[in-house]
């Protein structure tokens, strides 16, 4: 009979929150002397190959537990020094004068991150950290994954590391488990308590790095308007990297009324664009992926940041700030707090559920949960005012191209006399956390798509072909590599599927699984005269967002086995 292998603390996710929780556990348990063990479980082959982000991030939490950490060289891309944030029309691009948008969208000083480069970095820091620390046994698995909750007499005790466990070895169990996913299996745990009133709500990251010519280290912008023009909340954002690299990519919204969005199109058109064209010509493409971001900030976050046995991190918790478009510094400074609360009550022997309280008490009085109640309308202000992004932003767009955006704001003012001003307060109320209009309750964002939505069509800006990849081209710069028999989305019913697809088929469009891949994974088979739902599983880069914009709630994303999926490193 096999023995029941148990740590004192598990950590699911090999997350910049997780390390950073690692790390710090470590830090205390040297003053402490006690003896402890960890677990990491990384489901990538390696850590950091399944962590993709923009990602210009405040330096402050860094700097806060690693004050050593050039000395240590932490990877750092850049350090912006040119910080802007812009409208695209289809041709011209107008940066925008700072007064116009948040101040928390000027990144000045701020590091330019390659996310899977500082996740090594951060794993290689608990490795080494660990060699001075006798008294703590830490376990680093890369290639294993979770892929399920073990609750036992109303807590949390683990996780099974098989997808179809057989005995004790295909489980790993804890006094305490910490989940950093981005949802893998922590849903579970947020469904088992039923922690959330209000739905989390998503967006998905598309992102490719470019070997350019010029030499950009440094310059950071964020945009608005093309090729996002009917209403979608989302942007794009350009990052100079050091050896002339760049990072390309758009965040877009998953609540969007289109069902056929495709965000891996949108980002070539992104890329059209004569400004991204002319920074690119001549370049050369080196990744390609795709990721979920937890955007509904404050109203999203659970009720509950613990229970009994377990604490949520990071993603998996939803500290995302999407008004300042932060997310590795909160993810960082639960993972700092978190360690406090959970070495303390390792030391007393308390494991009971009011042991954990602190850290959603540490938490709350942080900036973490004190900056997302501040923007905590952000979100909700395009929600409740649709005219912002489906008609005021394409008429500020057009005036760009033609003549100048200040036309366009007085086109808006003429067109809408009375609407537009007032709305116009009320929203930027909102926005900047000057009104109080109390709890907001959203909808799950497939509940947004409109079957019948017509896309507005634009020609396209002139471009060099040899800068846009398909879809399927795509897919091979995201490096994704399957163990055989692989089978990690859940159909549940194949019959929910075929109506769906006559569904949208009869409005001339194909299903949102299928137009909102980032890689090429989903597709419409024909079998015995049938239109069915297939998958190409080889192909998935893990971003979850064919879960989020199911209409029928027929699909779930699970995590893979043997370290199976993409490679990002380099994102």
């Amino acid at each position: 009979m096999s023995a029941r292998i148990e740590y004192d603390l598990l950590l699911v996710g090999g997350s910049p929150s997780n390390l950073t929780l690692a790390y710090h556990f470590l830090e205390l348990a040297k003053v402490s002397g006690k003896e402890f063990t960890v677990a990491i479980l990384e489901k990538g082959k390696e850590f950091g190959s399944h962590v993709m982000s923009g990602a210009v991030s405040n330096p402050h939490v860094i700097k806060k537990i690693w004050p050593n950490y050039e000395e240590l060289k932490f990877p750092v891309e850049a350090i912006c020094n040119d910080s802007a944030v812009a409208v695209l029309g289809k041709e011209k691009k107008w940066d925008m004068p700072a007064k116009l948008y948040p101040k928390s969208l000027d990144k000045t000083g701020y590091m330019v991150l390659t996310l899977s480069h500082t996740t090594v970095w951060l794993a290689n820091q608990v490795t080494e950290k660990a060699k001075d620390v006798p008294n703590v046994t830490v376990d680093m698995f890369t290639g294993f994954a979770a892929h399920g909750v073990v609750f036992e007499d109303g807590r949390v005790a683990g996780v099974a590391v098989s997808e179809e466990p057989k005995s004790e070895d295909d489980y790993v169990y804890a006094k305490f488990t910490c989940f950093g996913d981005k949802g893998f299996v922590s849903r579970d745990v947020v469904d088992h308590f039923k922690l959330r009133d209000c739905p989390q709500i998503w967006s998905v990251g598309v992102k490719e790095v470019w070997q350019v010519n010029e030499d950009y280290a440094g310059k950071v912008w964020h945009t608005l308007g093309w090729p996002l023009l009917e209403g979608t909340f989302g942007g794009g954002f350009v990052y100079g990297m050091k050896d002339k690299k760049l990072t390309i990519g758009m965040v877009i919204s998953l609540d969007s009324q289109d069902p056929n969005m495709n965000p891996q199109l949108k980002l070539q058109e992104y890329k059209m664009h004569p400004w991204i064209q002319e920074m690119i010509k001549g370049g050369k493409l080196l990744k390609y992926g795709a990721a979920l971001l937890p955007e509904g900030g404050y109203y999203s976050l659970p009720k509950k940041f613990y229970v009994p046995g377990a604490i949520l991190l990071g993603d998996a918790l939803g500290v995302l700030d999407v008004k300042s478009l932060a997310g590795v510094d909160r993810a960082m400074e639960c993972g700092y707090q978190a360690a406090e609360v959970l070495h303390d009550a390792l030391v007393k022997g308390d494991f009971s559920e009011s042991a954990l309280a602190p850290y959603q008490e540490r938490l709350e009085n942080s900036f973490v949960i004190q900056e997302l109640k501040k923007n905590r309308y952000f979100r909700w202000a395009f929600i409740e005012n649709p005219k912002l992004l489906g008609e005021y932003l394409p008429e500020i767009a057009r005036s760009i191209d033609k003549t100048n955006p200040w036309m366009g704001m007085l086109k808006v003012g003429i067109k809408h006399p009375l609407g537009a001003p007032m709305q116009g307060v009320r929203s930027l109320g909102l926005i900047e956390g000057k009104l109080d209009i109390g709890p907001i309750q959203y909808k799950a964002d497939y509940r947004h798509i409109v079957p019948e939505f017509v896309t507005p069509k634009y020609d396209e800006p002139p471009h060099d072909k040899s800068t846009i990849y398909s879809r399927p081209d795509a897919v091979f710069y995201a490096g994704t590599k399957y163990h055989e028999g692989n089978k990690h989305i859940d159909e549940f019913n194949a019959q929910v599927c075929q109506q769906c697809i006559g569904k949208y088929e009869g409005l001339g469009k194909t299903t949102p699984c299928v137009a909102d891949c980032t890689a090429e994974v989903h597709r419409i088979d024909i079998i015995d005269d049938l239109r069915k739902h297939g998958m190409s599983l080889e192909n998935c880069v893990h971003c979850r967002t064919c879960e989020m914009v199911c209409p029928e709630v027929n699909l779930r994303v699970n995590a893979p086995s043997q370290g199976s999926g993409p490679d990002f490193l380099g994102l």
